[in-house]
């Protein structure tokens, strides 16, 4: 048997090993490590490496996906897949993504000697947060065999194709359907990861767990006026995009607030986050105005109710200042609840921690998760992080919290193990 770790010992690996990976970043001042880069392809390497230390045969897959796998009680069996993503986005902090993967990696270390009734497989996505392509969830969607041939022609910020960077990662192209998984294959899915909200800290307790991934929709909204000179033209006369735009953007936060608690299941989250215009001078009004709307809800009908009142909204917004008003989906992502079973191996390996009636959570953000659960269960993990803040250097995670949350996903993992072969047992010929 391998001998186990002082306390906090395991938590002190996996923040080192998160600091790590910091190191293989695209710029020397911040971290930046996007798909199908050199700087991917070492952390894929280091990752590899710390798979095989904790007994797992190792292999890149055909859409670049790190992968690793220990057999069952017996070679061939499905797997439990533990994950989460290796890729982030600019000036991003040390944990969202890379923080599952290493603790899933400590997990596989503590079952070392384990017998599971499943197979154990570990991955680290490579692209969940599309900072490069600007299409998320590449990695697994690849594994769900959702692959989309029209990708192929989308383009970084330097004009290299999806295409292009497949052949300099040296993958094949040709071969990325190879990366898809079989339902049959896989038992479920378990990812950890920051909560990247606020509320397990309001609550101050380490870990909850997600009850379902919010169903996304993004779309680009455009006003559109008439640009005429800034002297020249009487307010009576002005059909302004921008400020036309600017009622609008107020009007959708207050549609969002006013659709019920965003903590319940009622509740939708909308962002503007992005707003070009033209022609953008300083003394021409504006004749158009082109906005990002990102739309979420715990469900797709929650979501798609909003989208409905909102465009009738804008549109009558727009008609009493002059201004057309046009809308063009982007993104649409369907919600991924959480499967029962998993959930309850969770809540129970937080029960074994301590933390009774821990908190449940519908996911605001998305994960890769939401794409495996086209072909298998899923369940989540949350760890509380600092006053909730993601995306950013100043994200920060307690070891105290990461060495509790190890204790529980090893326990979920444990009470899958129990809940799989009790129901394989229920299903066999008598």
């Amino acid at each position: 048997m391998n001998a186990r770790p002082g306390p906090g010992a395991d938590a002190a690996r996996v923040l080192e090993r998160c600091h790590e990976l910091d190191r293989y970043s695209a710029h020397p001042a911040h971290l930046e490590r996007t798909h199908l880069t050199p700087q991917h392809a070492r952390a894929n390497e280091v990752v590899a490496g710390w798979m095989a230390d904790a007994g797992l045969r190792t292999w890149v897959d055909a859409a670049g996906n790190v992968c690793g796998r220990r057999e069952g009680r017996e070679p061939g069996l499905p797997a439990l897949l533990l994950g989460s993503h290796l890729d982030t986005v600019p000036d991003a902090g040390s944990y969202d993504g890379m923080l599952g993967v290493v603790m899933a990696i400590a997990v596989a270390q503590r079952l070392h000697d384990v017998e599971l009734p499943f197979a154990l497989e570990l991955i680290g996505f490579s692209d969940e947060e599309g900072s490069r392509f600007g299409t998320a969830l590449l990695g697994s969607q690849a594994v769900a065999g959702h692959w989309r041939e029209d990708w192929w022609d989308l383009r970084d910020r330097d004009g290299v194709t999806l295409h292009q960077a497949f052949l300099d990662f040296g993958l094949d192209p040709r071969r990325v359907h190879e990366a898809a998984r079989q339902p049959h294959e896989l038992v479920g899915y378990l990812e950890a990861h920051i909560e990247q909200g606020p509320y397990l800290e309001a609550r101050d307790e380490p870990l909850g767990y997600v009850t379902t991934i919010a169903g996304a929709r993004r779309f680009r909204l455009s006003v559109v006026g008439e640009a005429r000179h800034a002297g020249g033209t009487p307010y009576a006369r002005r059909r302004d995009a921008l400020v036309g735009a600017a009622e609008v953007i107020t009007e959708i936060e207050r549609m969002a607030r006013a659709s019920g608690d965003a903590d319940e299941h009622d509740g939708c989250i909308a962002t503007v986050g992005r707003i070009e215009v033209q022609p953008g001078a300083v003394n021409v009004i504006p004749g158009r105005a082109d906005l990002s709307l990102d739309l979420r809800a715990a469900t797709d009908e929650a979501r798609d109710a909003m989208w409905v009142r909102m465009e009738r909204r804008i549109q009558e917004l727009c008609a009493a200042r002059g201004l057309r008003f046009e809308a063009q989906e982007r993104h649409r992502a369907p919600a991924a609840p959480c499967a029962p079973w998993l959930t309850d191996a969770v809540v129970a390996g937080i029960g074994s921690t301590g933390q009774p009636s821990p908190l449940g959570l519908w996911s605001r953000a998305g994960h890769d998760a939401m794409a495996m659960a086209r072909i298998t269960d899923i369940g989540m993990l949350f760890l509380r992080c600092h006053d909730g803040i993601s995306h950013h250097p100043d994200e920060a995670v307690l070891p105290e919290d990461v060495e509790v949350g190890l204790d529980a996903f090893e326990a979920a993992v444990r009470a899958t193990a129990t809940s799989y072969a009790a129901r394989a047992l229920r299903s066999s010929p008598a």
